[in-house]
């Protein structure tokens, strides 16, 4: 079942460790087949070196495991939420990357400084509340998607223009209209968050990008008058 995208989501969660962005197996990757209502993830605990794509799991929308003989990653419940919040993505990225994780761990947003966050992230990558302690102890990993969607409700975030998300004193999420997508995200996101903290050593301004620079950085990558790149 699903073997083309189980083969994805294996390549996506293989480019974690080759990017740097992952440390054991803190971190990991899923992709969804809209038209099933299923998606694959990476199984719970296993060591990259010995992951293989037929390891991948198959969940489906309320969380079930459909397919496979491995527990699916810990995480899958904040997966599941996100997929059923968020309509549009089809990948979703976590990892526990240190640059990424240091402003969470501050519970500061990664703020859009320049051209380079610019291109990526349309606005500064919010941060969560912290979770309560009932929600830890009662559903934390459901929790924790439900507080991601909370956040880009109440500050009215597209999660389309900022694909990217600090929980509060955990790490990031980042997602995609792919897996692969998101996983580039992901190196996005923790590069501008070792640019930012050294901006934040180096002054105490206000270093925001002006909203007409982050506008022209943005829109020529994304949108319909997009001209970054090649034509297809």
């Amino acid at each position: 079942m699903l073997e083309k995208l189980k083969e994805e989501i294996y390549q996506a969660n293989m480019q974690l460790p080759e990017l740097d962005l992952v440390t054991f197996t803190w971190g990991n990757v899923s992709g969804i087949d809209r038209k099933k209502g299923l998606f694959v993830i990476k199984p719970s605990g296993v060591e990259y070196d010995h992951l293989k794509a037929e390891d991948m799991v198959v969940v489906n929308l309320q969380g079930e495991v459909v397919e496979g003989d491995l527990n699916p990653s810990s995480d899958t419940p904040t997966h599941t939420v996100l997929y059923n919040e968020f309509p549009e993505i089809g990948g979703i990225v976590h990892t526990h990357s240190p640059w990424a994780v240091s402003f969470a761990q501050a519970q500061m947003e990664v703020p859009a400084f320049g051209t380079t966050h610019a291109d990526t992230f349309y606005g500064d990558v919010p941060v969560t509340e912290p979770l309560t302690q009932k929600e830890i102890e009662e559903a934390y990993e459901e929790n924790t998607g439900k507080v991601i969607a909370h956040t880009f409700k109440q500050y009215g975030i597209d999660p389309q223009a900022v694909p990217a998300v600090l929980v509060s004193q955990h790490g990031p999420f980042t997602w995609g209209k792919t897996a692969d997508k998101a996983v580039h995200n992901a190196k996005v996101l923790e590069v501008c968050a070792e640019m930012d903290y050294h901006t934040l050593m180096l002054t105490h301004n206000d270093s925001h990008v002006p909203q007409y620079l982050l506008d022209k950085h943005y829109y020529r990558k994304h949108g319909e008058n997009a001209y970054y790149g090649q034509n297809s």
